[in-house]
């Protein structure tokens, strides 16, 4: 086949992608919707599954504490807690609390967590084997359900929506679309070769996926989440403080589409400073003790060395790499290498 066939035809695919992305995000209001942030969720969760760390006790644990999360949000949004996605909106909220909602550990090296929306919350294995204590996982975790719950991957859709698809921003693997709504971008990567560049491309676009605003939301609600659960109050910044530690805080914050990790612990300890007296009667043990945990970390190094490392791990693995962090400026230390 002459070469400048095979450009028409890619070509072709992608003004094809383009034309059906419009259609799926813009629809005739051009707005988004739960159903459709919903699917696309689902399309994206069907390209990571290869990378999903599929062990039954690891995985009971995680969603464990997930749904003791899930279940103290249901109880909380039934008192009227909530933010104006959940007052103002028309849409039914009762699928944020159904027994579909699921919290994936994802293998991974990339430190970080994310969701897409709908029904899915990924953590990174690398994040898990660096949380100190259930204590720093379950904030984490509630930070993630808090973008569900806030509806900001709907919002992120319809800011970016316009922009994206203005500017052709789409990526075609095998015939297949794939929308990683964290930041309204599509990332897709076509074979194991172009994975490593078209993720890298599409992790710096990103990066602007969630506001500064949104991620400052998800902190409050989290806690808020993280507290009413069981979970000790003063240890919900903990993993940020670990990672100022680190080095990861050194992007001035107007330059970070995140708050300052800095910042983050000081609006955790105003938060924790307005709690009302009765709060200490919110407390419950962890459900794995730190003897527990440290052996679940240990289970999971485990898994992760023999788990198969094919060509649909590999492209999960750097689509997941893709992903803007959601649990620090965009700083990281080996980004800077």
């Amino acid at each position: 086949m002459p070469r400048h066939a095979i450009t028409s035809r890619t070509l072709l695919l992608r003004r094809l992608a383009l034309f059906i992305l419009a259609l799926l995000l813009l629809g005739t209001s051009g707005c988004a919707t739960d159903q459709k942030v919903m699917a696309a969720a689902e399309g994206a969760q069907q390209e990571l599954k290869p990378a999903v760390m599929d062990d039954p006790q690891l995985q009971a644990y995680l969603q464990s504490v997930g749904e003791r999360i899930i279940q103290t949000a249901m109880a909380m949004d039934k008192e009227g807690f909530g933010p104006k996605s959940h007052t103002k909106s028309k849409e039914d909220n009762s699928w944020m609390f159904s027994d579909k909602m699921r919290f994936y550990l994802v293998n991974s090296k990339t430190l970080n967590a994310f969701t897409t929306g709908g029904d899915y919350m990924y953590i990174y294995n690398e994040l898990f084997l660096n949380c100190k204590s259930e204590d720093e996982l379950a904030a984490v975790m509630a930070h993630e359900y808090a973008h569900v719950y806030a509806r900001h991957v709907k919002s992120g859709m319809d800011r970016n929506v316009g922009q994206n698809v203005g500017t052709g921003v789409v990526a075609v693997g095998t015939g297949v679309v794939s929308l990683l709504l964290g930041g309204g971008l599509s990332s897709s990567v076509s074979n194991a070769e172009t994975a490593g560049s078209a993720t890298a491309k599409a992790g710096k676009f990103v990066g602007m996926g969630f506001t500064r605003g949104d991620e400052d939301e998800a902190d409050a609600l989290g806690f808020a989440f993280y507290t009413r659960a069981g979970w000790d109050p003063h240890h919900f910044a903990d993993f940020f403080k670990h990672m100022i530690a680190a080095g990861y805080d050194g992007t001035p914050e107007m330059f970070s589409d995140h708050p300052k990790l800095s910042a983050r612990v000081a609006n955790t300890d105003k938060r924790v400073a307005q709690l009302p007296a009765d709060a200490v009667n919110y407390r419950k043990p962890p459900i794995a003790n730190p003897q527990q945990f440290a052996a679940l970390q240990q289970r999971s190094t485990q898994l992760a060395k023999s788990l198969p490392n094919d060509q649909a791990v590999k492209k999960a693995q750097a689509m997941l790499a893709a992903f803007p962090s959601c649990v620090s400026p965009n700083d990281h230390p080996a980004a800077r290498k």
